[in-house]
């Protein structure tokens, strides 16, 4: 018991005096998955509100894919980015595996599929609504998706932050494709799951402080998003 009481000291301790290694890994860690949120979201906020928009043979299909992709097991993302990026796969020659950047588009992969269900689900009802007007002043199809995406803008920012808390809490993905190199590839959740391995408590417990942190705070900023929109709808 004082040997845990020790760790959880030594962990606030490290977090208060930003301790190098531990900030290395987060700032990685945020780089990483923020950078796939983006790229995530430039796929997938337009392509599922053109899901929502548009009529076409085999959308049930698409949209059924769409959902059942939501729950991609991260380690079969992992997989198939593995032998895309292998000096065997078709884009071995860039030389991206064990990079930052193979991290980033397993992320990538995990967290588009979320981000473009969840803006079909939104754009869908909003469309319903927008219709009869769009079409009342002559509005295409990219011009209703587009000012769809503007309209639901602050509800898509909290299925941005979705896709943020499940792209910084990934694992299994990540470790795959990113080797959990130090100093190079190290995230917060392979350098817990290495550092708790080796019972060096201390650093996993300030990088799972800081990642309880870092996804309560997501959550609880998509929450109070939610209710802004909630409270203007019933305005």
């Amino acid at each position: 018991m004082d040997d845990l009481s020790g760790a959880f000291a030594q962990a606030f301790r490290l977090i208060a005096g930003f301790d190098p290694d531990l900030l290395e890994i987060v700032t990685l860690s945020l780089q990483v998955s923020l950078s796939a949120v983006i790229v995530a979201g430039l796929i997938g906020l337009p392509a599922g509100a053109a899901v929502a928009v548009m009529r076409f043979p085999g959308r049930a299909v698409v949209i059924a894919v769409m959902n059942a992709m939501m729950g991609l097991p991260p380690v079969v993302a992992g997989l198939a980015v593995y032998l895309m990026l292998s000096r065997a796969g078709p884009l071995g020659d860039w030389g991206l595996l064990y990079t930052p950047s193979a991290m980033v588009i397993a992320q990538t992969v995990l967290v588009a599929p979320i981000i473009a269900a969840l803006t079909r689900q939104a754009i869908e009802d909003l469309h319903g609504d927008y219709d009869e007007q769009l079409r009342a002043f002559g509005i295409g199809r990219s011009g209703m998706i587009t000012t769809l995406l503007w309209e639901a803008r602050v509800g898509l920012f909290t299925v941005l932050l979705a896709g943020f808390g499940r792209a910084i809490a990934e694992v299994g993905a990540v470790i795959m494709v990113g080797g959990n190199i130090n100093h190079v590839t190290r995230v917060m959740t392979t350098a817990i799951a290495l550092e708790t391995s080796k019972g060096a408590l201390e650093l996993a417990l300030g990088l799972g402080i800081v990642l309880l942190v870092i996804v309560l705070g997501v959550n609880a900023l998509a929450g109070l998003l939610r209710m802004g929109v909630a409270g203007r709808a019933h305005a």
